[in-house]
């Protein structure tokens, strides 16, 4: 499996100029070393919990729980009727004295709570931990990640994603967008936590029941970050990744997010409307498509229309998608 390319620093300009432009993953060592919560963790885990404890609003946050049998990998359960792990509510502060007391566990349950606003719950935390890769991006929300040893699911992001390793070890695996087919993608609409997810395990591959998935880890890139180092990953590409050790802690930024649900809803409404038309129909939907989406002119396709007359045809503008929006509620709503 080849490295994912690595940088040992990065402005913001050449992230923007040079690194975005080319959508391809980058590690980024050393980027945030000097942030207070890394310097607590390089103490130890008592010393990042009570960093935590410090700031916390005690307001509950999403928490997954798997039993030690499921060796920290939250997916669904073999039957495919639910899941193996068990969803709660705590608050961050009771759940990182939980982690500690698990610590000298031979066989601990695996726990982590994921994608929690700091602004919410650990005000303060985003001005004493800058990032400024992201500066000026305003819908770049940071988020904080944190249990024990864990498995994500390889799944994919609608929007561009910075990981940042604050403690312990993480290890991402990356499949590019193009390895979709070969991923075996789950249900679209019943999902671990939002994303749909590849139903192939990295660690253990089943060959006999997913036989393209060799062509996928033929493409994959991987990366160990280890705390102080950021992991840019593109929109689109696939990332599993395993939490090492019993006490590790994540901050990730979404940003550059697509508006209106992205394409995904596109998608899952053209698998009703369009995939299970006849040949023929499906094969001139494509010609459309291609002409008003795909194309290399699709953005002039309706330049033989006055400005004033191209409806929903015209370039992408707040009153083009409003339009849309009104067009597509319209027509949706209509009893069939």
């Amino acid at each position: 499996m080849r490295a994912i390319d690595v940088r040992a620093g990065l402005s913001r300009a050449e992230f923007v100029e040079q690194v975005r432009p080319a959508c391809r993953p980058l590690v980024i060592r050393g980027a945030v070393s000097d942030w207070p919560l890394i310097e607590a963790g390089r103490e130890s885990a008592r010393a990042a919990a009570d960093y935590i404890e410090a700031l916390d609003t005690g307001e509950p946050v999403d928490v997954m729980v798997a039993p030690p049998v499921e060796n920290g990998r939250f997916f669904y359960r073999d039957d495919m009727r639910g899941f193996n792990f068990r969803r709660e509510r705590t608050a961050l502060s009771r759940l990182v004295r939980l982690l500690l007391e698990l610590e000298g566990q031979d066989a601990p349950v695996a726990i982590y709570a994921g994608a929690v606003a700091t602004g919410a719950h650990l005000p303060g935390f985003s001005q004493s931990h800058r990032f400024d890769l992201l500066a000026g991006e305003s819908d770049a929300t940071q988020r904080l990640w944190i249990g024990n040893a864990s498995q994500v699911a390889s799944h994919f992001d609608m929007s561009d994603n910075f990981a940042v390793v604050v403690r312990g070890e993480r290890r991402f695996t990356l499949f590019p967008p193009e390895a979709t087919p070969d991923l075996y993608v789950g249900p679209l609409n019943i999902t671990l936590a939002g994303q749909p997810v590849s139903m192939a395990d990295p660690l253990a591959p089943d060959l006999a029941r997913y036989p393209r998935f060799a062509r996928a880890l033929d493409s994959a890139v991987q990366a160990t970050l280890q705390p102080g180092d950021a992991l840019y990953i593109p929109a689109l590409w696939w990332h599993h990744v395993e939490a090492f050790g019993p006490f590790n802690i994540l901050v990730n930024y979404w940003h550059n997010d697509v508006a209106s649900g992205g394409a995904f809803l596109a998608l899952v409404h053209a698998m009703m409307a369009v995939r299970d038309l006849p040949r023929e129909q499906r094969e001139a939907w494509r010609v459309w498509f291609d002409h008003f989406v795909f194309g290399g002119a699709a953005a002039h396709a309706a330049d033989h229309l006055p400005p004033h007359g191209r409806g929903v045809n015209g370039p992408g503008s707040p009153e083009r998608n409003e339009a849309i929006r009104q067009f597509l509620i319209r027509v949706l709503s209509e009893p069939e």
